[in-house]
């Protein structure tokens, strides 16, 4: 019987310590394919690359880099690397937290969402800015990945997985919470006076509210964020907010 699959992505580059540490730790129940974008792409969110070729380097057995995203590596992989479906896509471990809204930006959360969109769970995984105790958060992942492995979850679900890095064995399930910046957008000049710009800031806290992932992780607690695909509004489509003037409404099932 063959064992489970698992594909291991990232968004901080295939070089990120992080991510050989999960995918060796994963090789004790599973088969593991690592392909991760050459280069940093952090904050990719789901992009594809559509209009220029992508290039594949075998940096070790079973270890890839590729020059595109973090959603072409998944991509890619299961379409040409894989020789089976995988099991589990795993993204991470992330170099910083993706928290609330940040599954929005994120490219280690789009890489598992390309993983479920694909047919297999996808599980993301985030781990504090200099955490002082990474082996025990990995531990941690690969437990999830584990638990994914052994009672698998229905298709199209997502995990959001983040770390507090501080040694606790607690974990909650939890909501996406409300994470907070310091949202700007510096303007400057460079040396021939044309202006430049830097984009976003630095976190400002969060919204306190009980079950959240960012609550979880104020109190050092490991948190995960089941989430799936589907984005539709039905309370809303039950509801509608207007009627357009000059139109009628064709009122249907939103199964």
């Amino acid at each position: 019987m063959a064992r489970p699959l698992v594909l291991c992505s990232n968004d901080d580059g295939i070089e990120a310590p992080h991510l050989e540490a999960l995918a060796s730790r994963c090789e004790a129940f599973a088969d593991v394919l690592v392909v991760a974008p050459e280069r940093q792409r952090s904050a990719a969110s789901h992009a594809i690359t559509l209009h220029k070729p992508l290039r594949l380097t075998e940096v070790r057995p079973r270890r890839y880099s590729l020059s595109g995203t973090p959603v072409d590596c998944v991509y890619l992989a299961i379409m040409k690397l894989c020789d089976r479906k995988p099991d589990v896509v795993v993204s991470g471990v992330n170099d910083g937290f993706n928290l609330g809204s940040d599954v929005f930006y994120s490219g280690t959360v789009a890489a598992a969402v390309e993983g479920a969109l694909r047919g297999a769970a996808g599980i993301a995984c985030s781990l504090a800015p200099r955490a002082t105790q990474v082996d025990a958060a990995i531990d941690f992942a690969a437990a999830v990945v584990r638990a994914a492995v052994a009672e698998p979850m229905p298709r199209g679900t997502v995990l959001n997985v983040n770390l507090p890095g501080t040694g606790g064995d607690e974990y909650q399930w939890t909501t996406l919470g409300r994470r907070l910046y310091e949202d700007d957008v510096a303007e400057r000049k460079d040396p021939r006076g044309r202006p430049y710009y830097w984009v976003g800031g630095g976190p400002a806290g969060h919204d306190d509210v009980e079950g959240t992932d960012c609550v979880a992780i104020a109190r050092g607690w490991n948190s995960i964020t089941p989430m799936h695909l589907d984005l539709t509004d039905r309370g809303r489509i039950a509801a509608p907010p207007w009627t357009l003037e000059g139109f009628r409404v064709v009122v249907g099932s939103a199964g």
